[in-house]
């Protein structure tokens, strides 16, 4: 058998960091699972030659990575100024100028992105640049000029992002940049699409109506980073496949003392809804330039692996910073570490009652069984990665093999914790077939070994979408083979 298997699962930014030849393989070996292609940076062409070595790095290491394209979504920033920045002064008047024609910056005014801010804001609000590093309270608004008083001393340059504290601002989540790259990114063929500053359901509705208008299925990711998001989260998450803890911008509009709770409440939303979520943004940030995390880092990490994620993430440490494998190898280690720590029983007090899902109820009895009976392992036969996802959101101590001949749905399942896709092609076999070829191939993977007990779970008509109906409890013979002990 081999060692202990992480089940959180690592997502990683891909950028200049990562472009040399050998990076990508080094990084799939120290444990990354999915990586993120930042549509907010780089042009088009450029991340779709990052996808392509993603696949072919991927292939060489053999491992099941899947792509996430990010969309940039409405981000709102102040243009340039003449000389690249400027210092401000607590108290002083700055204005913002909503107007394409505003002229260049300087230390009286300088323009913005968003044409529609000066209706979305009035007197006494308060308005945060630069991640909240600057922040001007609004005084009044003049047509396109809004007159601001400086609230505290400090440096603004050029084309940094701004958001209103406490959220409001009524722009869409989809720009028609993102509407056109989701074609762009639909032709590379990523496995994930990311939809920024999200609002509500309908934001996550229209993303995936035109995802399905260029034969695209890949799974959305909801990016919760504004209070409406909060607001309207519970329908935001139905709408979603994965959900995403965006705790930049989040937490610039919230304020940083909010979102320790909300992050915990996000993640508690979408595991009842059985959605995939991601925890993301500065979790191991010093590792930009430093070779080892701080343990404020670790601690940040390990909580998250405590409340449930199923996946954290990796911005600008592996995109852009000095330490890129490390910095994969150090949440590794503290995934690893929370998982063993806190390791608990499945909870079942929670599950949903009435299932109206075959596969949904065998995913039930299968986790009943896998903590009852004590098994090695549970084997999945999926098409699309349903069931998996279903026995996943229990959070049992066997891990889930999830068996499937697509690579799109193995690729997808690389997000989910405690799930690991196995590659094997069950067409023309009989479900008694299917399991003991796939549990020959576990074994031959050192995965499984003779005496292991296993639940297997599959459906009577193969290579059929949501048809798990059947469970059995297996066990693994000297030679290999797989012998029923009883099936439901």
């Amino acid at each position: 058998m081999t060692e202990r298997q992480r089940r959180t699962k690592i997502l990683a930014t891909l950028g200049p960091a990562t472009d040399p030849p050998g990076v990508l393989e080094d990084l799939f070996r120290a444990g990354v699972n999915v990586v993120r292609l930042n549509f907010s940076h780089g042009d088009p062409s450029g991340q779709a030659k990052r996808a392509a070595d993603v696949r072919a790095a991927a292939a060489r290491v053999g491992a099941e990575v899947g792509i996430l394209a990010d969309l940039p979504g409405p981000k709102i920033r102040i243009e340039r100024f003449t000389t690249g920045k400027i210092t401000l002064k607590t108290g002083e008047r700055f204005d913002l100028v909503a107007d394409p024609n505003a002229p260049m910056g300087d230390q009286n005014q300088v323009g913005v992105s968003y044409l529609g801010l000066p209706q979305d804001v009035g007197p006494g609000d308060v308005l945060l640049l630069d991640d909240g590093l600057m922040q001007l309270s609004v005084v009044e608004v003049q047509g396109p000029r809004i007159v601001c008083t400086v609230l505290n001393d400090g440096v603004l340059s050029d084309r940094k992002g701004l958001n209103k504290q406490g959220g409001g601002l009524s722009l869409g989540a989809l720009t028609e940049r993102d509407k056109e790259l989701i074609g762009i990114v639909a032709k590379i063929g990523v496995d994930f699409i990311a939809v920024s500053f999200c609002r509500n359901a309908e934001d996550m509705n229209e993303a995936r109506r035109i995802a399905q208008s260029h034969g695209c299925d890949a799974a959305l990711v909801s990016k919760v980073e504004r209070t409406e998001a909060i607001e309207n989260l519970t329908e935001i998450v139905e709408a979603s496949d994965v959900v995403m803890v965006a705790r930049g911008d989040l937490g610039v509009e919230i304020g940083d003392a909010e979102l320790p709770g909300l992050q915990k409440k996000i993640i508690r939303e979408s595991l009842a809804q059985n959605k995939v979520v991601i925890t993301a943004t500065q979790m191991l940030q010093s590792m930009v330039e430093s070779p080892i995390p701080t343990r404020a880092e670790v601690l940040d990490v390990a909580n998250a692996v405590i409340d449930g994620t199923d996946a954290v993430m990796l911005s600008a440490e592996t995109a852009a910073g000095a330490y890129p494998v490390r910095a994969v190898e150090a949440m590794a280690r503290i995934c690893l570490g929370a998982e063993r720590q806190f390791e608990t029983d499945a909870d079942f007090s929670k599950a949903a009652r009435n299932l109206e899902r075959a596969d949904q109820a065998i995913a039930m009895a299968t986790m009943f069984l896998s903590e009852h009976v004590g098994v090695r392992a549970i084997v999945a036969m999926t098409e699309s990665g349903g069931t998996a996802r279903y026995l996943s959101r229990f959070r049992a101590k066997a891990p889930i093999y999830a068996v499937t001949r697509h690579d799109g749905a193995r690729r997808q399942m690389a997000m989910m914790r405690d799930v690991f896709p196995i590659n094997f092609d069950s067409r023309g076999l009989t479900p008694r077939e299917a399991a003991r070829g796939s549990i020959r191939v576990l074994v031959e993977a050192n995965l499984l070994t003779g005496g292991d007990r296993v639940v297997f779970t599959s459906g009577e008509h193969m290579e059929t979408h949501g048809a798990t109906n059947t469970l059995r409890l297996l066990e693994v013979g000297p030679d290999g083979r797989a012998s029923g002990l009883g099936e439901l």
